[in-house]
């Protein structure tokens, strides 16, 4: 049975109030605060959860919140697992929720809370909500940070749930961007190739886990909707799109519903990136034609920008993505995966833990070449280290430490060219940007004890488990 304890956003808001987790902020202005604010809390390691109200120019009550999930305890219930997990326990429980899933599709109703208000025709007005500009140099306001596009392939007709971002351009567009590769960049060029309009329903202030299931790695044709179904115990009820025909969420706060034409272009950008740069600068991106607009009374923006890393966005994603890599590998069949972690500094992808339980030469390298191209980390990658099963993968001292001791440069390092990267990558240089030459290099590290001596590699100046369970006994009182 489900042991998830709310039903939507509003819910989910309640059950984080009662933890202590969450801060109200009356008169913060988009123009500036809301950006302001959310940075700091973003860099501040568990900072409570907060909500924006009686934002200047706008009604009370229609509100913006932020930070929402830089939290183990926020994790932990948006999951439906138990508060006052550490890191890692966090990642195996999550990892055991996940594993083998069976999908479970969502369930269509009539109606539900986004239908409170309808806005049709000329009362389409995107800039009735309070979006933030959310970092000083940005091209614009963003709408869509926290949100999640619906986008269904026109061949195989199957539902996708991604997080893209998604600018404010009038009352009656708005623009986003898709890396290619992404799923919904895939849905999209398909209806583009034969000169369509791509449907499309932007959710902004869905349910968390949804909006997480949008931000990760699922596998190609599963959709998010069902993967998140079954992580919650629960189908999620939806609502057909008058004018898409696509699910949309009934208890979402606020729903976009349009086409995108690939002849209707409008400038895009810049924006602060989670690589922690303006990094990809701005281009000419469709543009979404806004048919109508769903929301809830006194709706909610769910914000969350990336900054620098390690940020919000990184700390999720790391405990999204890092179980998805374990799976992958196991999938693949690489044997004794004994943790893996999609490390925070990287932005969760930059920088990629494994640990093993080495079993035969060339193990090592066979798990950091699988894990820079399965799917998790296949996108915008840079280092793959793998590590012993003593080493904590998600300690980046300890990784570092098994790097700088059990690695030597010039036999170590394997380096793979031309891997799947991004406009978004800062490293790849403005004239390779201009002829689309989106791939990076990868370096696979393998920090482990060298197979042929490991028995002869000097022990660690550690203390065992045993002796560091009698420590914490008997002196443990001097650290708390």
């Amino acid at each position: 049975m489900s042991k998830v304890q709310y039903k939507d956003l509003r819910e989910w808001l309640k059950v984080v109030e009662d933890t202590g987790e969450l801060r109200t902020i009356e008169g913060a202005t988009w123009q500036e605060d809301i950006g302001m604010a959310t940075e700091l809390l973003n860099h501040t390691p568990q900072a409570p959860a907060a909500v924006f109200d009686s934002i200047p120019g706008y009604p009370k009550g229609f509100r913006v919140l932020t930070n929402a999930l830089l939290s183990n305890n926020r994790l932990a219930i948006t999951f439906g697992l138990r508060k006052g997990l550490s890191k890692f326990e966090l990642s195996m429980e999550l990892y055991k929720r996940t594993e083998g899933q069976k999908p479970l599709p969502p369930v269509y109703v009539e109606s539900g809370p986004i239908m409170e208000n309808v806005l049709e025709g000329e009362a389409v007005d995107v800039l009735k909500f309070p979006t933030p500009k959310w970092h000083e140099e940005d091209g614009g306001r963003y709408i869509g940070t926290g949100s999640y596009n619906i986008t269904r392939d026109p061949d195989e007709g199957w539902i996708n749930v991604g997080t893209y971002r998604v600018q404010v351009h009038d009352k009656t567009h708005v623009g986003f961007y898709i890396s290619p590769g992404k799923h919904g960049r895939i849905h999209r060029d398909k209806y583009f190739a034969r000169k369509e309009p791509c449907p499309v329903v932007v959710v902004v202030g869905g349910d968390p886990l949804l909006y997480l299931a949008g931000a990760s790695e699922l596998p190609y044709g599963l959709s998010e909707l069902e993967w998140a179904g079954a992580v919650r115990g629960t189908p999620f009820e939806v609502i057909k799109g008058k004018y898409t025909g696509l699910p949309i969420p009934a208890r979402a706060e606020i729903a976009l519903e349009g086409f995108a034409h690939f002849d209707d272009l409008q400038e895009e950008g810049p924006f602060g990136e989670w690589t922690g740069y303006y990094a990809s600068a701005s281009r000419k991106e469709p543009r979404i034609e806004i048919k109508a607009i769903y929301h809830r009374n006194d709706p909610i923006i769910l914000g969350s920008p990336p900054n620098r890393p390690p940020d919000e966005l990184a700390f999720y994603r790391s405990f999204m993505r890092s179980p998805l890599l374990k799976e992958e590998l196991e999938k693949a069949g690489v044997p004794d995966i004994v943790a893996t972690w999609c490390h925070e500094a990287g932005g969760a992808r930059l920088f990629l833990a494994v640990s093993i339980k080495q079993r035969y030469p060339g193990h090592a390298t066979q798990v950091g070449h699988v894990a820079s191209q399965c799917h998790v980390g296949a996108y915008c990658g840079r280092y793959v280290v793998v590590v012993d099963d003593d080493i904590d993968v998600t300690n980046l001292e300890e990784v570092v430490w098994a790097m700088c001791t059990r690695s030597d440069p010039a036999t170590s390092i394997d380096i793979i060219h031309r891997a799947w990267s991004t406009a978004l990558d800062p490293r790849i240089s403005p004239e390779d940007k201009a002829k689309g030459a989106f791939w990076n290099s990868r370096a696979i590290i393998d920090a482990t004890r060298p197979f042929e001596w490991r028995d002869r590699f000097p022990l660690v100046n550690m203390p065992s488990p045993e002796v560091r369970k009698k420590t914490l006994e008997k002196w443990g009182h001097l650290v708390k």
